[in-house]
């Protein structure tokens, strides 16, 4: 690719220096130049003349995620957030975005992180339109994204801790794929209990329970008894199992509707995210 600028000037030198300044080359840049026109005189001093006018430019490759990046700061600038800077780092297999705007990274984010998952979407449509290789694509403000993980696995070990407990599911509130996601995965870890997901597109949200066959540790809650069985309620069902015959424990995030499982459940009521800090 070629970046190319002009400039104008009574003598070719100042012509040279004027598109030279519009050109705005990095310093490494191989600049060279052509001239278009030679300076004129005027004729007696009075008539005609006209002045120098030079060609400024350097050939340099494209980053092949720049127009995402511009895309992307166009889009906070409609935001009204018109200072910020985006790094940009890139594998194989995902692009991430890294935004830098000062305080401004409330608008940035949005309610329950609406704001920044709808831009993190967008820009992936635009990086992956066209191409054969599907990227995916994260963008984070400030430390947002580990903040906010961090505040999701403590919310999936208290809520499984009180399953583990009490013996009654937990659903906690409507959430994105991401965010699922680390919920299930942290749940994996925590002996007892499983997770599954119910609702649909954005009313989705992450059940907790224990596992099949588990008791609870108080002895004031329902304890499923395997599949067939009957819980405290006197509903027969129980659980369909959070353990596969190999052992290994898993999670379904893509069923459309709540399997067969104990009726009771309690609401998550703790707040989701807790208090988020940018690192600036």
């Amino acid at each position: 690719m070629i970046k190319e600028a002009f400039g104008t000037g009574a003598t070719l030198d100042e012509a040279k220096d004027a598109a030279l300044k519009a050109l705005a080359a990095p310093e490494d840049a191989d600049v060279r130049y052509d001239v278009i026109e030679r300076p004129k005189a005027k004729v007696l001093g009075i008539f005609g003349g006209s002045p120098a006018k030079m060609r400024a430019y350097y050939e340099y490759e494209e980053d092949p995620f720049a127009k995402a990046k511009e895309y992307v700061l166009n889009i906070l600038k409609n935001l009204g957030v018109d200072e910020a800077e985006i790094s940009v780092e890139a594998d194989e297999e995902e692009v991430r975005f890294s935004i830098s705007c000062g305080d401004d990274y409330g608008s940035v984010i949005g309610r329950r992180g609406e704001t920044l998952d709808a831009i993190q979407y967008l820009t992936r449509l635009v990086i992956n339109r066209g191409s054969e290789e599907y990227k995916r694509v994260s963008i984070n403000v400030g430390n947002y994204r580990e903040k906010r993980e961090s505040t999701l696995r403590a919310l999936a070990h208290k809520n499984a801790a009180k399953v583990r407990k009490y013996g009654r599911n937990v659903v906690l509130e409507p959430m994105n794929p991401y965010e699922r996601r680390i919920i299930h995965t942290t749940v994996q870890e925590i002996e007892g209990v499983t997770s599954h997901s119910v609702g649909s597109d954005s009313d989705r949200k992450v059940v907790i329970t224990l596992e099949e066959g588990v008791k609870p540790t108080h002895g004031g809650g329902y304890n499923n008894r395997g599949r067939g069985g009957y819980n405290k309620g006197g509903n027969r069902g129980g659980y369909r199992g959070g353990n596969n015959r190999g052992g290994n424990r898993r999670y379904n995030d893509d069923a459309p509707a709540a399997p067969s499982r104990a009726p009771r459940s309690d609401s998550a009521g703790a707040s989701l995210y807790g208090k988020i800090e940018i690192n600036k």
